[in-house]
């Protein structure tokens, strides 16, 4: 039995005796302010991560793409086994303050990241140093060739002019004969995947467990469930809104490291939370009963240990990115990419197909008909979460870069970083998070509110109609092939209302309809479906992915015409999906037994 089980609160008679903090009970105030600030480090290296890659590391389109989806895909499947080890050794306290100390490690070791990569091109074989010229957004790409400084221009169909400076044309190369990438420190480069595996080891100590510890907050039957997790998701969004808003602006104007050195302040903050809570936490998250000899240190030693294996699966996908980019682009498309998995897709998809299959095969074996029922529409509802979070997540990639390229950031005289439109998804969640709370509770009331399997389709049917939006504004595109950044504010406002109606719904899901014994390893298959649905939002990201010669595009008409493409794919799929998940529903609402 986890950890958690055992800790029941306090209720007596059906009232809940202890402190209240907004009519929750009053520890729901540390816990959220502890992964406010686990989120502001998260989330703030997340907005600079994709833009660092391609810009410091000048590494291609579908390099970035595929190593930040390799990246956030990890960091979801360690709770898998974070989870696991909370529950059956160290408690979830524990595993919570561990993670953190692994986390702000990392974040300290990207402050190291070396002199930016020097850009070069390739033309039929020759190498050229490529020269960057910089005009507010503008960036202009040059080659010195017999003599001549001539400009990098792309073409629609793919082929690269090469222009003198009275805009004819010295040269024009084929596609396939022109290849640029950057000369980078390799030293720099392995300290960059080493940083990453920390903060992926330590993130599966922190991510499930602090959840658990909310779950366990509340009694059987408590209807105040489903809006403490939402209170609980808008602390993460706070501290999402304040990374995502200044860390783009430190790391403009005062450099890289100080935007992550930022990132572990906050990670550091979130340790002591947890690790001075003035006995507020005791009884909850303890070391579970049964649990044996003390392991801790075994397992502190062998997560430690894991972090090498890690950074070889990140440098086995920074290998192999492009050639996997590559055959997604060929003929073959997306099953020419399946055979081309690098190891970590492997691992991801292996895994996943063996708990979908294996937990329930454990819980008809071991639970009753009606745990077994519940553990399977669980699981159903699962498989539906990796299609939305697939969506939702192309905000760290190739949102980023529609924004850095295709998008008019100008607001009156500011300029808006490119990295710091994800804080829309923050903002709106900040707005909506007490409307969609106080919404479910006067719906509950009335004995109206949607269930989850209903929440659950809305949400991919908001994210799929979140991306035809951006389509259809891509429409009013000026002659710089840049739409307002109105755009982008509304996908981000589509999908934080479709991200209201999953995410906080979706944990508390777990925790209502998870065997009590498995109820943190069941939180880590939650953050399972979500790590295979960032490996394969690294792959629609890869489709979307633009050559760039020294980390910028040469044609913004190409780029613009590529994201619209894979946006207008993915947005009719996701709403298809969405409504065949609400014709379901009444079949896995029997299947729920009244979970609500």
């Amino acid at each position: 039995m986890s950890d958690n089980a055992a800790a029941a609160p306090p209720v007596t008679a059906g009232v809940d005796t202890r402190p209240q903090w907004f009519g929750h009970p009053a520890q729901l105030a540390r816990l959220f302010m502890t992964e406010m600030w686990e989120r502001f480090g998260y989330y703030g290296m997340r907005a600079l991560l994709t833009l660092y890659l391609a810009e410091h590391f000048l590494f291609s389109d579908s390099t970035t793409n595929g190593l930040y989806g390799a990246f956030t895909a990890l960091v979801y499947l360690t709770p898998l086994f974070g989870g696991l080890l909370a529950d059956r050794y160290l408690g979830s306290k524990r595993a919570v303050k561990f993670g953190a100390v692994l986390m702000a490690a990392g974040y300290f070791m990207l402050c190291f990241g070396g002199d930016a990569a020097k850009p070069f091109a390739s033309i039929n074989g020759e190498r050229f140093a490529v020269e960057v010229v910089t005009a507010g957004e503008d960036k202009t790409q040059f080659i010195t060739s017999g003599g001549e400084r001539l400009q990098i221009k792309g073409q629609d169909d793919g082929s690269v002019a090469l222009l003198r400076p009275d805009g004819s044309a010295a040269q024009t190369v084929a596609k396939d004969a022109f290849s640029s990438s950057g000369e980078r420190s390799e030293f720099y480069v392995m300290l960059m995947l080493f940083a990453l595996s920390l903060v992926t080891v330590g993130n599966g100590f922190f991510k499930p467990n602090i959840s658990t510890i909310v779950g366990s907050l509340y009694a059987d039957g408590d209807r105040r469930r489903d809006a403490g997790f939402t209170v609980f998701y808008m602390g993460i969004n706070i501290g999402a809104f304040l990374s995502q808003f200044f860390l783009p602006l430190v790391a403009l104007y005062f450099g890289w490291s100080l935007g992550f050195g930022l990132a572990a302040v906050g990670m550091l903050l979130s340790w002591l939370l947890m690790h001075f809570d003035g006995g507020r936490l005791d009884g909850y998250g303890d070391r579970p009963a049964g649990a044996g000899p003390n392991r801790d240190l075994l397992i502190y030693i062998a997560a430690i240990a894991f972090v090498p294996l890690t950074w070889l699966l990140f440098r086995n996908m920074l290998d192999t990115a492009d050639v996997a980019a590559a055959a997604a682009k060929s003929g073959d498309g997306f099953l020419g990419y399946i055979a081309s998995l690098p190891l970590l897709g492997r691992l991801m998809f292996f895994t996943f197909f063996a708990a979908i299959i294996g937990i329930p095969v454990y819980a008809w074996r071991t639970g009753s008909v009606k745990e077994f029922q519940m553990m399977a529409a669980a699981f159903v509802l699962i498989v539906f979460n990796v299609v939305f979070w697939t969506l939702f997540e192309q905000a760290g990639s190739s949102l980023t870069f529609f924004a850095d390229r295709n998008t008019d950031r100008q607001i009156g005289s500011y300029l808006m970083p490119a990295g710091q439109v994800q804080v829309f998804n923050a903002i709106f969640i900040i707005m909506l998070a007490p409307v969609f709370s106080a919404l479910w509770l006067w719906l509950a009331g009335r004995g109206r509110e949607p269930g989850i399997p209903v929440k659950f389709g809305i949400a991919l049917i908001g994210a799929g109609l979140g991306f035809l939006a951006l389509v259809f504004g891509t429409q009013f595109a000026g002659p710089d092939f840049k739409v307002g950044l109105g755009w982008i504010a509304l996908i981000y406002f589509i999908h934080s209302a479709a991200e209201l109606c999953i995410s906080p719904v979706g944990l508390s899901m777990i925790t209502k309809l998870s065997m009590a014994r498995i109820v943190a390893m069941m939180m880590g298959v939650w953050f399972l479906s979500i790590a295979v649905a960032q490996y394969v939002a690294g792959i629609v990201a890869q489709f979307a992915s633009v050559e760039t010669v020294g980390g910028e595009v040469t044609n913004l008409k190409v780029s613009l015409d590529t994201y619209v493409g894979v946006f207008s794919w993915i947005g009719w799929i996701a709403v298809g999906i969405g409504a065949l998940l609400l014709l379901v529903s009444p079949f896995l609402k029997r299947w729920m037994h009244g979970v609500k």
